[in-house]
């Protein structure tokens, strides 16, 4: 597990054992006023924001791995410096989640070990196919994060659009530059990578799963 995830859990540990303060994913203090707009603890339906929470940290931990492992193998390659973008872009993201764990007291899914090799090995592995099949790789996550993401703007819009305004609004952020690694994956040639639309299906599918069981586990 990488720092961040031990720092994570080592905080929800010491909510669990009421430490009078509250301390994000990287120890510092943050505000006990979690949301201007009412999302507090006792506000929000737990259930399915824990779910939402929880996944959404797992999958940003995910893709993390994943442009590490890209990085690794093209890091001093001419795309190296567009990798490193994204990678930035979704460090900014994980420790958002990190921060909201915290704040709604949110376990971890028990399979962060596994996602940690997991996605090392997936960005790695397809990075040794080229260029085209490191972007075939972020295509395909891109798109079922991004899918899954609209997929949690209609369960919060169902829900209370006006109560969870402020969720919304970070997946939708967060949403919105998924699609443009997407955008970024196609402009670089994903679409040359060898077996392309079968390595894309079967990268989908994985992320399905992943989803699935980082939700309930």
């Amino acid at each position: 597990m990488s720092c961040d995830g031990v720092m994570a859990a080592r905080c929800l540990w010491r909510l669990r054992m009421g430490a009078p303060r509250l301390l994000s994913a990287h120890g510092k203090r943050i505000s006990a006023r979690y949301w201007s707009s009412g999302m507090t603890l006792d506000s929000i339906n737990r259930a399915v924001v824990d779910r939402i929470i929880r996944v959404d940290h797992a999958g940003e931990y995910g893709a993390n791995r994943i442009y590490a492992g890209q990085m690794a193998v093209l890091g001093r390659t001419s795309v190296g410096p567009t990798i490193q973008k994204m990678w930035d872009q979704e460090k900014d993201h994980l420790k958002k989640f990190n921060e909201l764990m915290v704040a709604f007291r949110v376990r971890p899914t028990v399979l962060m070990p596994f996602w940690n090799v997991v996605g090392f090995v997936l960005g790695a592995g397809t990075a040794l196919l080229g260029r085209e099949g490191a972007m075939a790789c972020t295509v395909a996550v891109e798109e079922s994060i991004a899918h899954h993401y609209n997929n949690q703007i209609r369960t919060l819009m169902e829900e209370d659009p006006a109560r969870h305004e402020e969720l919304l609004q970070i997946i939708r952020k967060f949403r919105d530059e998924e699609l443009e690694h997407h955008d970024i994956g196609l402009e670089h040639g994903a679409e040359l990578a060898p077996a392309y639309t079968v390595l894309k299906s079967l990268i989908q599918a994985g992320c399905s799963v992943a989803i699935y069981l980082s939700e309930r586990f």
